[in-house]
């Protein structure tokens, strides 16, 4: 059976594990489906573009609710300034935490973002990041998950039914499905982000 919605979803889980008794609690085998996919998934499906503004003085900067994991960050200064990512032992030793200035560098500490130099005045950060996909639900029918990765989803929500319904067995069975979903998905997200980029070589001539 093919799916396309979250209704559907839960019917090819029911129909998968030959159960229709478990109507209650096949939501929380895709939720938990859906969280291990957002440790699991970095593709270009999920990247979101926003903008926040700094506070002069202020070194913090609050992220996005949806937050998963940065891949740029840039001040829209003349030229574009881009930051630098540092760890936070890193940050602290190396970077101009106590100045003020125009920002360079910047950590991740919980929900916020530490800048270095603490900003002078406000500039207008944008940042491109992975974002967590809209949960699904009765209202949501469908997400980024379920409308580019239903196999790995469908996987995932399966690998999580079997422990509560006590089949060890099957658990090997749809976690090596899941795996090899995984590993597909990432190689061909990679290979497509590259795919326009014309091959080359270089050579060492002594």
């Amino acid at each position: 059976m093919a799916f396309t919605s979250y209704s559907e979803l839960k019917t090819t889980i029911a129909n998968y594990l030959a159960r229709s008794d478990l109507t209650s609690v096949i939501p929380d085998f895709i939720r938990l489906a859906e969280t291990r996919l957002q440790r699991d998934i970095r593709t270009r499906q999920m990247l979101v573009v926003a903008t926040a503004t700094t506070t002069g003085g202020d070194s913090t900067v609050g992220l996005p609710t949806d937050f998963l994991e940065m891949r740029d960050i840039h001040l829209n200064t003349t030229p574009v300034t881009t930051l630098r990512y540092k760890a936070p032992n890193s940050f602290y030793e190396t970077s101009r935490a106590t100045e003020s200035g125009k920002p360079v560098d910047y950590t991740v500490l919980g929900s916020e973002m530490q800048l270095a130099p603490i900003p002078d005045t406000s500039y207008t950060l944008q940042m491109l990041y992975y974002g967590k996909p809209t949960v699904l639900s009765d209202s949501t029918a469908s997400n980024v998950f379920l409308a580019n990765y239903p196999d790995a989803l469908l996987y995932a929500s399966l690998a999580e039914a079997e422990p509560y319904l006590m089949n060890d067995a099957r658990v090997q069975t749809w976690a090596a499905l899941y795996e090899r979903a995984i590993t597909a998905i990432n190689t061909s997200d990679q290979s497509s982000e590259y795919s326009g980029q014309p091959m080359s070589m270089s050579y060492n001539v002594r």
